[in-house]
């Protein structure tokens, strides 16, 4: 009796090892602390691929689920293969966490776990648009945008009407957080002009034209603004309910002598109000005072500018409400900025003057429209840059 005893004690202990082996094996616990004074909400977070590369090899990055450590509920998660290779690159999610406190997660990998994941009911979501000539837009719960491409230019330049020349990015208003771009291009199809409309979703007022927008780029020398012309091709990267991204290519252009090749990859994040831009630009020549500008329109609105932070923004009346644009850049590559306001239409700018780091250069541009009820002020536009410069200094990351 006492040896069967000692036998289903001997079992039982290799069961729990058994046990502890599997469940290490299928799940990885990490903590994400918060550094700052001042709360983190919905704030995305970055779950590198190599840190759970055998949960990926042994059940896909679909089956893998992520939740907090003491709890049950599985959070919306989107893997992202940014290189196009076949292979995840990073796990995203979004977490809200206290000031100067952390939370421990857990993340795991299931059998059949695809089909354990919550579907958001928001959304990121971008694509090339053949209908509407071929713009590019991209939109989130908050803003959306657009820009320009090489047949809207080859219309502009062979004199005919209906087309557009510019690499300078349009902000479409929108004041619902369900995805309004099929929609309003549909719209559009029906009605030419629909989306210039506020029918209670939102509509696009922002003009554009050959000016920078909000947060389009050129080289500054001599007094002059050199840019690209519109986007000659796309690749769409992602689309899900965390971000989307995407890639335009640009036919090198001339400045000031210098020849440049230029390619954007451009990200947006569920729940924020700026795109992140990030800009490869190639020349034989060096490059400084690379310009981010955002449009001053007639010049009606206001500037305001922290160059110690890294924000600069513009607010001004739009139809029968406000618009604040504004843009958030590492102060550390800043050169300077200038408040530029001409005569000629459309040239009227704040203009960041920055160097790129091995000719590349990243910053996020955005906007808030007051009938949103996002911001109801300058005020709170002011805040919400000065804080998303803050959260770049001290981004939210996952360590294992």
């Amino acid at each position: 009796m006492k040896r069967n005893t000692q036998s289903f004690i001997l079992l039982l202990l290799a069961l729990q090892l058994f046990s502890c082996r599997q469940e290490h094996g299928s799940r990885r616990t990490f903590t994400v602390k918060n550094n700052l004074d001042m709360d983190r909400q919905q704030e995305t977070v970055r779950v590198p691929a190599e840190k759970v590369s055998d949960l990926i090899e042994s059940f896909g990055a679909d089956n893998l689920l992520i939740k907090e450590e003491d709890s049950d509920s599985v959070l919306v998660s989107q893997a992202i293969d940014y290189d196009g290779d076949g292979r995840v690159d990073e796990i995203l999610f979004q977490a809200t966490i206290g000031a100067n406190a952390e939370k421990r997660f857990v993340i795991q990998g299931v059998e059949n776990g695809a089909a354990q994941r919550p579907e958001s009911r928001l959304t990121t979501y971008s694509r090339f648009v053949p209908e509407r000539i071929d713009d590019y837009t991209w939109e989130n719960d908050r803003v959306a945008f657009r820009t320009y491409g090489p047949e809207a230019q080859r219309i502009t330049e062979s004199g005919k009407p209906g087309g557009t020349l510019t690499s300078g990015m349009d902000a479409w208003l929108k004041r619902v957080n369900y995805p309004v771009i099929d929609k309003w291009y549909a719209n559009h199809q029906q009605s030419p002009g629909a989306y210039h409309i506020d029918t209670g979703e939102g509509y696009d007022p922002y003009h554009v034209g050959d000016s920078r927008g909000v947060g389009g780029i050129g080289v500054w020398e001599n007094d002059s603004l050199y840019v690209s012309k519109n986007f000659s091709s796309y690749k769409t990267i992602a689309t899900g309910p965390i971000r989307t991204v995407f890639e335009l290519s640009y036919a090198p252009w001339v400045a000031a002598g210098r020849t440049v090749r230029e390619t954007k990859r451009i990200s947006l994040d569920l729940g924020s109000n700026l795109s992140h831009y990030e800009v490869f630009l190639d020349s034989e020549q060096a490059l400084p005072n690379i310009a981010v500008g955002l449009t001053l329109h007639e010049g009606q609105g206001a500037v305001k500018a922290s160059t110690e932070e890294g924000w600069f923004r513009y607010w001004e009346p739009m139809d029968d409400s406000e618009l604040g644009v504004g843009l958030v850049i590492d102060p550390s590559v800043v050169q300077d900025y200038k408040e530029r306001r001409v005569e000629a239409k459309d040239q009227s700018h704040i203009l960041v003057l920055a160097n790129p780091e091995n000719n590349k250069l990243s910053y996020y541009a955005g906007f808030g429209w007051k009938k949103s009820g996002q911001f109801n002020s300058p005020q709170e536009w002011d805040q919400y840059l000065a804080r998303f410069a803050r959260q770049l200094e001290e981004p939210l990351m996952a360590s294992f």
